[in-house]
């Protein structure tokens, strides 16, 4: 990971981790050809790894071939537009928390407002929004912020979430791994507040 940066706070530490962008893989669905030749020279000269797929369910083959870190689809395609693949992966707990930027030619509002019921990330515009800006937002979105946050055993339901999980009281690892039980928690969508957590030694 590059650009950590360590951050103190009352009740233990906070580690912030963003990772470089490079060979991180991004799917591209839209059935129009031009369109893709274009995003696709953009990411890939921004050392992305790019797939194709010219509609839903090609975007679905796809997918479970290689889970894709970024999607990329347009909205009016032909057999799964893409309203319905945004639904399909939403539904699959493998695949719903994949950040997905609408694609649109139109620009509706009324498909921008859907977007953003069906918990899609982004929605830009083709030929409006400008192509860096276009690549600046996808890096936001595939940019990962995690957070080590201590467990402070005195307070709320500190003893009970150890004794749930079979942890010591005081949260002290005794694996021998580290020194202290900590929260993992990796940031999936800050607007919606929500997150993934694991705990592990440090």
């Amino acid at each position: 990971m590059s650009n950590r940066v360590i951050l103190s706070y009352t009740q233990g530490t906070i580690i912030f981790c963003t990772p470089m962008t490079e060979n991180q893989h991004i799917l591209l669905v839209d059935d129009d050809n031009e369109t893709r030749e274009i995003y696709v020279e953009l990411f890939r000269k921004a050392g992305f790894s790019v797939d194709e797929a010219g509609n839903g369910l090609e975007a679905m083959e796809k997918i479970n071939e290689k889970k894709p870190d970024l999607i990329i689809t347009g909205i009016i395609m032909p057999q799964m537009d893409g309203f319905m693949l945004v639904e399909a992966l939403r539904k699959n707990v493998v695949t719903s928390s994949i950040p997905i930027i609408f694609l649109s030619h139109l620009g509706r509002q009324e498909d921008e407002e859907r977007s953003r019921e069906m918990g899609v990330n982004d929605f830009i515009v083709r030929g409006i929004t400008p192509l860096p800006e276009v690549l600046s937002h996808a890096k936001m979105l595939l940019s990962t912020t995690e957070y080590l946050v201590a467990i402070d055993p005195t307070s709320y339901d500190g003893r009970r979430f150890a004794l749930d999980l079979g942890l010591p009281e005081n949260f002290m690892c005794t694996t021998g791994e580290g020194t202290q039980y900590v929260l993992r928690v990796k940031v999936l969508d800050a607007p919606r507040k929500q997150l993934s957590a694991e705990i592990i030694c440090a």
